[in-house]
């Protein structure tokens, strides 16, 4: 998988976030957590075994779901076999569904789009989050 960030990811304490979020710091959490911070881009769990074959694929499939509980980590769906997991800062993707190439961007201008959707819904007052993902064809592939 290519990936192209939108922007560097945040520096993060590793320590420090998991005592905020109320986890225990232990070595395993430590680890998985300094991945995500030094590749900035999304990851299934495969992926951090093959860098972290001390820690076996059942611990990190339960840190992944823990990092996501409690804020640390957001689902990407990116249409994928494989659930991809990256540091909870507010960005979006775009996929080629060609080469699968994925590109971040930060620009995120939904404001008008969430009013006409609550506006819409019988049953919503307000949108507290959203998740964005574009899919289309990169311009390598259009070429070939």
């Amino acid at each position: 998988m290519i990936y192209y960030p939108a922007m560097k990811s945040p520096t993060i304490d590793i320590k420090k976030e998991l005592k905020q979020k109320g986890l225990r710091v232990t070595t395993p959490r430590e680890k998985i957590l300094s991945v995500f911070s030094a590749e900035c881009q999304p990851m299934n769990a495969e992926s951090i075994h093959a860098q972290l074959k001390s820690i076996d694929l059942v611990t990190i499939y339960r840190t992944l779901t823990s990092f996501e509980k409690c804020g640390i980590l957001r689902k990407v769906d990116l249409h994928k076999d494989s659930t991809y997991y990256e540091l909870n800062h507010h960005h979006h993707h775009i996929v080629c569904t060609s080469c699968g190439v994925i590109e971040a961007f930060e620009s995120c201008d939904i404001k008008k789009l969430t009013q006409k959707v609550v506006l819409q819904s019988s049953r919503f007052k307000t949108i507290q989050d959203h998740s964005l993902e574009f899919f289309g064809v990169c311009k390598i592939c259009l070429k070939g």
